[in-house]
């Protein structure tokens, strides 16, 4: 009779084993790789818990489980909304490269769905096959978006090099070089755009906040402006578009410049005749509000730093960096690190939550200030509360203090809290300065000279 029991029990076993690898199977070949992935996904009931909008189950109601499935999809959400590359791989559009990365990381982990997902919903499960495939469209992806020389398995890459230069008018980066460092942009003729974005120190100022008119200090940290032109937006908050929109916030913020309206600007520039020849040759409206942001752009486009270390790295020369140094940079990638500091610039392509696995603004200990609510002070809606701009990681050996609100005075500071509040890790002080040591790679050049900074840290 138990002989009887246990070959049904194995029987039955090994039906259910048979019908769970069918179910997990990997999507077919002879679908694009587009499909196969969000083939993947949607059998994975990733919109379950990362979408502001999830499909929930009928046990969602039952005492237990449902406590356990509003957690998840609080969590879930508020870690990741997955339904823009959803909606780009329906329309076979291109999603954005930091949701590349997260779905590549987390494919090649296998760490989602979570077990007590895929052991109810089976054919949810992340597979090796299915790891593979959504690895190989990743590669896929950034050998085709970036297209910028990368071969063999670097083709890959999160990261990727900065390009040589970019297509700029000249005539309108010279003028735009003279409106940056002219302090008439100010109401009293004292503060021009490089008065907190000075070249001379990587782009920033090395302050905590920046001292505007009369003295006054604003209240979040300044981000260098060495290659702000790979952000997809402007500010901490993404409240300007492009670097034109940005150009024109701080003359008219009463705290930086502090000048009431573009009509005063014009009206001094006005009274210089080679500014009003300049602007006559490139622009027929002359000196206007949109033309002189527009070559303030022009010169800010020029701002990049290329041919750095890591960059040469990238581009097949081994003996770019130390054995230290790439070390540094495979515990960069296996702490999550590269799932928000991807492309050109390490950052600046998407919004990320500041305390993600901890309370960043609990332990800070600081009183929050409406600069801490970040890209909720746009669009009011509360997942975006405490959700930033993610800063470029390029020259960063260069640009302290660190984070919006400029707390942390040192690199090492830097990488040990963003891996404690971001991926929930604590790292050995041997892999904090291999990582710091890897992130000072990342200093580049600017006009043929390697970037520096006059300031002492």
């Amino acid at each position: 009779m138990k002989r009887t029991i246990a070959l049904v029990v194995l029987v039955v076993a090994a039906i259910l084993g048979v019908v769970y690898s069918y179910l997990n199977r990997p999507p077919a070949a002879d679908l694009s790789l587009n499909d196969q992935v969000l083939e993947i996904l949607s059998d994975g009931g990733c919109l379950s818990c990362h979408s502001a909008d999830p499909k929930l189950p009928f046990y969602m109601n039952l005492p237990v489980a449902g406590d356990i499935i509003r957690k998840d999809v609080y969590e879930g959400y508020r870690a990741y909304d997955i339904t823009p590359l959803i909606s780009a791989l329906e329309q076979g559009l291109s999603p954005m490269p930091v949701d590349v990365a997260k779905i590549k990381k987390v494919a090649a982990d296998r760490r989602m769905p979570m077990a007590k997902y895929y052991l109810v919903h089976w054919g949810s499960q992340m597979t090796r096959a299915k790891s593979d495939i959504i690895t190989k469209w990743a590669v896929d992806f950034r050998k085709t978006h970036y297209n910028d020389g990368l071969k063999g398995e670097r083709v890959g890459e999160p990261i990727r090099p900065i390009a040589k230069s970019l297509p700029v008018d000249a005539r309108k980066v010279a003028l735009g070089e003279q409106l940056y460092h002219d302090t008439r942009l100010s109401v009293d003729n004292t503060v021009s755009c490089a008065s907190c974005h000075d070249l001379s120190t990587a782009g920033v100022d090395n302050k905590q906040y920046s001292e505007g008119v009369e003295g006054q200090k604003g209240g979040v940290n300044a981000p260098t402006v060495f290659n702000a032109v790979y952000n997809f937006v402007q500010f901490w908050d993404g409240r300007a578009a492009t670097l034109a929109e940005q150009a024109a916030g701080p003359p008219l913020n009463p705290v930086e410049m502090a000048s009431t309206s573009f009509d005063e600007i014009i009206a001094k520039l006005e009274k210089e005749k080679s500014y009003v020849e300049a602007f006559k040759e490139i622009y027929p409206d002359g000196i206007t509000q949109a033309n002189i942001t527009d070559a303030i752009e022009a010169f800010e486009m020029t701002l990049i730093t290329p041919n750095s270390r890591f960059d040469k790295y990238l581009l097949g020369d081994d003996s770019a960096i130390t054995a230290e140094e790439a070390e540094g940079y495979a515990f960069f990638k296996k702490n999550n690190c590269a799932i928000c500091h991807v492309g050109p610039n390490l950052g600046g392509e998407s919004y990320e939550l500041m305390g993600l696995r901890h309370h960043y603004f609990e332990d800070r200990g600081l009183e929050l200030t409406v600069e801490d609510d970040g890209r909720f002070k746009q669009t009011q809606q509360e997942r975006d509360r405490h959700r930033f701009k993610v800063p470029g990681l390029r020259n960063i050996e260069l640009t302290w203090p660190y984070y919006h609100d400029g707390t942390r005075a040192t690199l090492e500071e830097a990488v040990r809290d963003m891996a404690k509040y971001q991926s929930d890790a604590e790292l050995t002080d041997e892999e904090v300065a291999k990582i710091v040591s890897f992130l000072k790679t990342l200093t580049g050049e600017y006009k043929g000279v390697p970037l520096t900074n006059k300031n002492k840290q």
